[in-house]
């Protein structure tokens, strides 16, 4: 990292006159260097449009028609964002192939004018540099970054479904190697500063106030224009014909067992990116944009883009009815009552972000442990460079243990996060009532326990409200922001804005046991359990559903979850349900053999230190019968995905939540519910809906009156509708 002793001297800079607003600001020194500013007006990003890329080409030509330009510099005049990527509505449902071909040729042309220019063209770095943001400065020569914790590079395009087709997939290979080029592409992978250096991303890092005196002095130094790149030699071999053939085989066979063959964008980037390397630069970029074609039409990609928007709709939605953009004051501290794992997670993240955190729990050794598992996570963000040390210890200044009470009047939220016992979070809700300030609200923390039920202990049930994060809330953005039948709608907005102000996606649910996503899961890891019960091997159900795309084989998530915990929210919906719902009977009888799942060490599957877990061989006696022996891997998935689909559409019937999209976002980002396959309700449209629910109703003809579908499903039927206008039955 550079360390320039001294404030960079001021550059003058002049520019023309400009008829309107304009993305990119030209400015020429009196050295002669022309500085492209990128800086969308009214607007907190920078992004790549069809419009930005004309005036990109235009400011081209100036360049190339002006004999006494020296030099180029690309930069942004934004607080956090360089240039956040492509306009991602260009590959939204509805956007003409003919479109996205056109635009992805014209990025490719402007960016190689960028790359053949006669001059230096450096960029200089600082905020989100990503997508289409990075094959800009990919195109320069030099690249030049500032260490801040805003600045992030990489190419997350398989994320979307898509590849790096302006160049990214073409140039990041033969500029730091085939092996490391592919790590970053594949994953979709986004790296801090000091990761982008070691890779060989950015040549420099330098403060953000001294970036465009850097690259000046680059410039006038010859540094910028012919660029010392360590390892060349190490580069060139592993990109040779024999090398990348090996690494291209061993590769896509890592690729085909992670994603099963449901994610076509990684192997085709892989193909991309080798097949590129044995031709010219515009061989290679034929291939991007021939690849970027086929997959923008893919179902993968559609569903992976339309998440995309979920989530920014989650980051600006205001929890009211009229999606208010009045403004809530953000939080200053909170409370977390409970010091164990869960409140230990939510102190940890939101003292991360700024916010103090009282801690409390009933004696002084439940605080202490709740402190060092606080004191761990921020330990183990150190060793994968989340926080830098000085960011750990003030995370840590940020927490304020108490073991007993404490003024509640200057708290803006209280979070609950006691054990999962209705008596002991009323008794808890009384004290805080009486504690708490006239603007505190009380939020709990529970999976399953009604919000309803619990305001009620209360005299003021209005503030009350659920925030119910996920376990660990340090990897979990989801957050259900539970409404209580009396939760004042101001209380809603301030808990929505709260959870936003963590970095975390609210969804907001109507108070109901299980609320949301734990109401949809449920169901399906019942279903697992009983077809377990009933004869089917551990190996078939979790395989089944590790194919259909989930994340994790039911059983096995039991396990992770712990069969208490999963015996108890199955409980408590049985008890809401009991028509449709029943608690496997094989999860009270491995509590009482002492089998907890993986925090015990034996559940399904036995755990051995960092081993692979392994299915226990002794699992076997825990079943009753043989019924369920003989059905198919189709008939498993059917048995246990129908049940998430009936319930998902109970839930949008009961207006548990607002829309199909609320549905489907929850599941997707709650449970990771096979992202490509768009949620519950999306695979329920292109299963079709007909045959969803005649299929349904054979199985519940057969005495399996769980399968029965709900009333929507028959009225959609019937009507030949669908829950997304336009979707294919």
């Amino acid at each position: 990292m550079t360390t320039l002793e001294a404030p960079a001297p001021k550059v003058e800079l002049k520019t023309p006159p400009e008829a309107k607003p304009q993305s990119i600001v030209r400015y020429v020194t009196d050295e002669q260097i022309c500085i492209l500013t990128f800086d969308k007006p009214n607007s907190s990003a920078n992004v790549l449009n069809k419009a930005t890329l004309q005036e990109l080409d235009n400011h081209l030509d100036f360049i190339t028609g002006n004999d006494q330009i020296k030099a180029v510099i690309i930069t942004s005049a934004k607080p956090s964002i360089f240039i956040a990527g492509a306009d991602i509505k260009a590959f939204a449902d509805g956007a003409a192939p003919e479109q996205l071909g056109e635009l992805i040729e014209l990025g490719q042309s402007v960016f190689n004018r960028i790359s053949i220019l006669q001059i230096p063209t450096v960029a200089a770095i600082h905020g989100a540099c990503l997508c289409g943001g990075y094959e800009v400065a990919l195109a320069c020569n030099y690249r030049i970054a500032s260490p801040d914790k805003s600045t992030k590079i990489g190419l997350p395009e398989t994320q979307l479904g898509i590849l790096p087709a302006w160049g990214g997939s073409t140039r990041l290979p033969r500029l730091i190697g085939l092996p490391k080029a592919l790590d970053i592409i594949l994953a979709g992978k986004t790296v801090a500063p000091k990761q982008a250096l070691k890779y060989g991303m950015v040549d420099e890092l330098v403060p953000r106030e001294y970036l465009i005196e850097a690259a000046r002095k680059r410039i006038l130094s010859g540094v910028a224009a012919h660029p010392k790149r360590k390892n060349r030699l190490l580069i060139s071999l592993s990109n040779s014909g024999a090398a990348s053939e090996l690494i291209y085989r061993r590769a896509k066979g890592t690729l085909i067992s992670k994603t099963r063959g449901h994610y076509p964008a990684p192997l085709k980037a892989l193909d991309v990116a080798v097949r590129g390397l044995s031709g010219s630069i515009e061989r290679s970029l034929n291939l991007e944009l021939e690849a970027m074609e086929e997959l923008a039409q893919t179902e993968a990609c559609r569903s992976l883009v339309r998440l995309f928007f979920l989530q920014e709709r989650a980051k600006k939605i205001s929890g009211g009815k009229d999606d208010s953009s009045e403004q809530v004051r953000p939080v200053q501290k909170i409370s977390v009552i409970g010091a164990g794992v869960m409140g230990a997670g939510i102190a940890q993240w939101a003292s991360a972000r700024g916010i103090g955190v009282v801690l409390r729990d009933i004696n002084s050794e439940q605080v202490a442990k709740g402190v060092a598992s606080v004191s761990k996570l921020y330990n183990d963000g150190l060793k994968r460079h989340v926080f830098t040390p000085v960011e750990a210890r003030s995370g840590m200044d940020r927490i304020y243990p108490s073991a007993g009470e404490f003024p509640l009047s200057g708290i803006d939220i209280v979070i609950e996060a006691a054990v999962e016992k209705m008596g002991l979070k009323k008794d808890i809700f009384r004290k805080l009532d009486a504690a708490a300030g006239p603007k505190t609200i009380l939020a709990t923390n529970t999976s399953a326990l009604s919000v309803s039920e619990l305001a009620e202990a209360t005299t003021h049930p209005e503030r009350v409200v659920g925030i119910h994060f996920f376990n660990p809330v340090h990897r979990m953005q989801l957050v259900e922001v539970i409404v209580g039948r009396r939760t004042d709608p101001e209380v809603v907005r301030r808990a929505v804005r709260f959870v936003q102000q963590l970095g975390k996606l609210p969804v907001v649910v109507q108070d109901s046991p299980g609320f949301l996503v734990n109401r949809i899961l449920m169901p399906y890891l019942i279903e697992a359990g009983h077809l377990f019960e009933s004869g089917a091997r551990v190996e078939d159900i979790d395989e089944t559903m590790l194919d259909f795309g989930m994340p994790m084989g039911p059983l096995r998530l039991i396990d992770e979850v712990g069969i208490d915990v999963a015996q108890h929210v199955a409980d408590t919906l049985a008890q809401k349900f009991s028509s449709r719902m029943d608690t496997p009977a094989v999860l009270n009888r491995m509590l009482e053999a002492k089998l907890l799942g993986r925090k015990g060490g034996r559940g399904f599957y036995i755990y051995s230190g960092k081993k692979d877990a392994v299915v226990d061989a002794e699992i076997d006696r825990f079943q009753r019968s043989k019924s369920s022996a003989n059905l198919n891997r189709e008939e498993l998935r059917n048995h246990m995905v129908f049940l998430m689909v009936n319930e998902a559409a109970r839930c949008l019937e009961e207006r548990l939540v607002g829309s199909a999209d609320d549905v489907d976002f929850g599941m997707i980002m709650g449970t990771g519910f096979a992202p490509f396959r768009g949620g519950p309700l999306r695979y329920a449209d292109r299963f079709g809906i007909s045959t969803l629910v005649n299929e349904m109703d054979q199985l519940a003809s057969r005495g399996e009156t769980r399968f029965a579908p709900c009333d929507l499903l028959k009225q959609m039927a019937q009507d030949k509708r669908t829950f997304y206008p336009g979707a294919h039955t």
